[in-house]
């Protein structure tokens, strides 16, 4: 699906929010990456098989730390 130079990420990559984004709908609060995923301001996707990542904030003090 990507035609960019070098090829980003495929959807099963671990590094697969690395790729370029095609379509940004902030009012609704998702973007699409050239690999398919959709990904959610929440940082959840959803892979284009169907499958579901859970958003995966981060958690802890560092969090509480970053936002204060």
């Amino acid at each position: 699906m990507c035609t960019h130079t070098p090829t980003c990420p495929t959807a099963d990559s671990a590094d697969r929010e690395a790729a370029i984004v095609v379509a940004h709908h902030p009012e609704q609060g998702w973007s699409l990456l050239c690999n398919g995923v959709l990904v959610f301001d929440d940082t959840g996707e959803l892979l284009p098989d169907g499958s579901v990542v859970a958003p995966h904030r981060p958690t802890g003090t560092i969090a509480l730390a970053a936002a204060a």
